[in-house]
């Protein structure tokens, strides 16, 4: 009934249902949330991180078998041909370093003292023999590296007028790598005789190994000079090396000159050691330039 509205005959009229009868009020449904949908999420693991890639690691070595670490840059062709180089540098060291002495001391003692020492002598022929035969083989396998090895063919850069001018260069500076190796062996067989070494068997042998190392890197710095003409950078590189082993020796010269100051001795292996630390930053200098490289 409204405000204002006179009451019906019957009274009041209270609201009714669809049939008649009051309203019943239903007290609504509270609303609950509604379930995630989905699966439910669960936190990730965390990630392992993968183990870097291991590049296959070179077979144990014992005591006494240690190898010049090969250049990682190498091909597999290249470190394949190095390592069978390796393998047969060993037999060749063993019959070089055997053979020497026994033949030359053997023959000093079968001259001097009794007919036994060339029994030795023979023996040291065979081993000497047996080194040589692995030098050869040492070669042919070098050869093969050159054929697979950049440096060891004619520059790209051998028309340009400075690599052939470094070239020379490199050529004079083991032409002199010669004669100080030919010096280095005359002053071993000269300081032989204040050493009593021509005295004994022994002593001889063990001269005749000193003097044999010098005199061999004459050789094989003999021999890089008609790459060096061609503009074969190999050539510098093995200088280098070279110059390297006598710059040891200075060293050793002046230190046992400065001990027993000996002057002619000091000056000797300061003057060595000046001359060698040059060559081996011009022949690097020579390398580069060969290779047509700017810096």
């Amino acid at each position: 009934m409204y405000p204002g509205q006179p009451p019906g005959p019957y009274g009041p009229q209270q609201p009714t249902g669809p049939y008649g009868q009051p309203p019943q009020y239903q007290q609504p449904y509270p609303q609950q949330p509604y379930p995630p949908q989905g699966y439910p999420q669960q936190p990730c693991p965390p990630q392992q991180p993968y183990p870097p890639q291991q590049s296959p690691q070179p077979p144990a070595q014992h005591v006494g078998e240690g190898r010049m670490r090969l250049d990682p840059g190498l091909s597999p062709a290249q470190r394949d041909l190095a390592l069978k180089i390796q393998a047969k540098s060993k037999p060749m060291a063993y019959g070089m370093v055997l053979g020497i002495p026994l033949t030359f001391g053997g023959a000093h003692y079968g001259i001097t003292q009794k007919p036994l020492g060339f029994v030795a002598a023979l023996a040291g022929l065979g081993l000497l023999a047996f080194g040589v035969f692995s030098l050869l083989q040492m070669q042919a396998l070098k050869r093969q590296l050159r054929l697979v090895t950049a440096d060891a063919w004619r520059s790209p850069a051998a028309h340009l007028p400075g690599a052939r001018k470094a070239a020379t260069q490199a050529a004079y500076l083991n032409g002199l790598l010669v004669l100080l190796s030919l010096a280095a062996t005359g002053y071993l067989l000269y300081k032989g005789a204040g050493w009593g070494a021509y005295g004994n068997s022994l002593g001889f042998g063990a001269l005749s190994l000193g003097a044999a190392l010098p005199f061999g890197m004459a050789l094989a710095a003999a021999s890089t000079i008609p790459q060096l003409l061609q503009v074969i950078p190999a050539g510098a590189k093995v200088g280098r090396s070279l110059y390297s082993i006598i710059f040891v020796l200075a060293v050793t010269v002046t230190g046992e000159g400065i001990k027993g100051l000996d002057l002619p001795g000091i000056a000797i292996g300061g003057c060595t050691l000046l001359i060698c630390g040059g060559a081996m930053s011009l022949l690097a200098k020579a390398a580069r330039r060969m290779r047509g490289e700017t810096s």
